[in-house]
């Protein structure tokens, strides 16, 4: 598999996923990298099949149309995502390129059509989980209740040794793992659904 972490404008990071023996790929979250993803991605003679958002906040979705109108792409996001997209994908959904799958995994909080990517032990975590934080939940739509349950329910059950891959650089290191989140990430210490709500709310 091909993988490959990008940020190019700003602190948002853009991802390429690619099948090396059918050379189809996928780009997650665009984020005003496609000038350089498109480069990439015609460089390593790649046939770009899907472009996922992580969640409908224009720092992530924007690039879509561009690579959709080079490549023929197809825009995926969450069913309930109000994102232009031509696949709608749920919690548990697997998404293939070529011989590589990538599980959705529904993790609300930040928005309510938040979803992380699993992948050949890897997670790309949107802004969900980022390294040593977590998403907003005081925007429009945002939920502390659902971050709790993404966050402890969902992506705290993974393995220790999955790799995180989060959609900003905004922690000490561009990626992690969960076991290293668990240990380090102050949001991540154990507290009740109550105690990480009132946490939450703190400026």
């Amino acid at each position: 598999m091909l993988f490959k972490q990008l940020k190019y404008r700003g602190d948002n990071f853009s991802y390429i996923i690619a099948d090396e023996s059918t050379r189809k790929a996928v780009v997650v979250d665009p984020s005003g990298n496609q000038d350089v993803l498109t480069e990439l991605i015609k460089d390593q003679k790649l046939k770009l099949d899907y472009v996922v958002d992580t969640h409908g906040h224009g720092d992530h979705t924007a690039g879509n149309e561009d690579l959709k109108s080079v490549f023929g792409a197809k825009i995926v996001a969450h069913r309930i995502s109000k994102t232009r997209k031509d696949v709608s994908v749920d919690d548990g959904d697997i998404l293939n390129v070529g011989k590589t799958s990538i599980k959705i995994i529904h993790t609300p909080g930040h928005t309510p059509d938040s979803i992380c990517l699993l992948v050949d032990g890897k997670v790309l975590t949107g802004d969900t989980l980022f390294v040593g934080e977590c998403g907003r939940t005081d925007l429009p739509e945002g939920s502390s209740e659902d971050m709790y349950h993404s966050l402890f329910d969902k992506l705290g059950k993974l393995d220790d040794k999955i790799e995180v891959y989060p959609g900003h650089d905004y922690g000490s290191k561009p990626h992690s793992t969960i076991g290293d989140e668990k240990r380090t990430n102050y949001v991540l210490e154990k507290r009740t659904l109550e105690e990480f709500v009132e946490f939450m709310s703190q400026p």
